[in-house]
């Protein structure tokens, strides 16, 4: 049989012809772990998108399986049988696939797969796909540790939650863009956490509205930030390029634009290297916000 790995084929599609000839041969067998993304950049020289494609094709073929708390291994028998489901494992695998695929890779068939048994099987614990991502919310939201005696400054309660909130959002991309803002999901965990920022308030003149205002407010900043998070990642793995490595490929092109004498504020911003980081500009935000609503609530007093 003539080596599938012509020079004409994608990338991906000779790491999953590969990765099938080990399968093949007996050196992967069912349950066996198989190279990780980071693992296929190594070996085989290419970027993280090239690697992560040749996993999902790898996966659509029916080749492989993703294991919660294992990784992506070999398919085949022995799936797990349907009593051993529980809403917490369900919530949990589909958190670990939206964690690297995105909430848009997010199937209810994935899950199954990705849990080794029938879908319908998902539904006896989770009606819906929406309830399913309310669940995710909650266990999202529920990592977020905050002391159960309030910092005796409200300014510090809230640079406390916006701090750990900004954290969870990283660590899980896909969460800023599936929370809604005018019909927001009853999380338990997202309740509380409302909760603990309003009585951070209390010993101030700010009324219930008001503080509901302004939990909403501080909300909002982080999670519309943290919405560049998934983008970013769709990015890096539609392209294979970091932002700062996209960025210099438009160097060509920022430097015609401003090449003509005009813009010359912009210009400075770019012969100093300005700093898009999502990192920096939450502490500057964060910085703004605090410094805007010391004036609002001093002047309540």
């Amino acid at each position: 049989m003539a080596d599938e790995r012509t020079s004409t084929d994608p990338p991906y599609r000779r790491i999953v012809a590969e990765v099938r000839r080990r399968i093949e041969r007996g050196e992967l067998r069912p349950g066996d772990r198989v190279p990780s993304a980071r693992a296929i950049t190594r070996e085989w020289g290419v970027a993280i998108a090239t690697a992560t494609k040749a996993h999902a094709t790898l996966r659509e073929e029916g080749l492989t399986v993703a294991r919660p708390g294992v990784g992506t291994v070999v398919a085949g028998p022995a799936p797990r049988r349907d009593h051993e489901l529980s809403r917490d494992r369900i919530v949990r695998t589909a958190i670990a696939i939206a964690d690297e695929h995105g909430l848009a890779e997010l199937t209810m068939r994935r899950l199954a797969a990705g849990l080794g048994v029938a879908t319908m099987a998902l539904y006896r614990h989770v009606p819906s796909r929406d309830e399913l991502i309310v669940g995710m919310i909650d266990v999202a939201i529920g990592a977020i540790r905050l002391p159960p005696r309030h910092p005796p400054s409200w300014r510090t309660c809230l640079e406390l939650c916006a701090r750990e909130e900004w954290a969870v959002f990283q660590r899980h991309p896909w969460l800023g863009p599936s929370m809604s803002l005018t019909r927001p999901q009853l999380a338990p965990n997202g309740v509380l956490l409302t909760e603990w920022v309003l009585a951070s308030f209390d010993g101030t003149a700010l009324t219930a509205h008001e503080r509901m205002y302004v939990q909403i407010m501080l909300f909002t900043f982080v999670r519309g930030l943290s919405t560049a998070l998934e983008i970013e990642n769709e990015a890096v793995r539609e392209t294979g390029l970091t932002s700062e490595q996209w960025m210099e490929t438009q160097e060509g092109s920022l430097e015609g634009m401003i090449g003509s004498g005009a813009l010359e504020h912009f210009r400075e911003l770019t012969e100093h290297g300005f700093d898009f980081g999502l990192d920096q500009l939450f502490e500057f935000g964060l910085a703004r916000l605090l410094d805007g609503l010391t004036l609002f609530v001093d002047a309540r007093a």
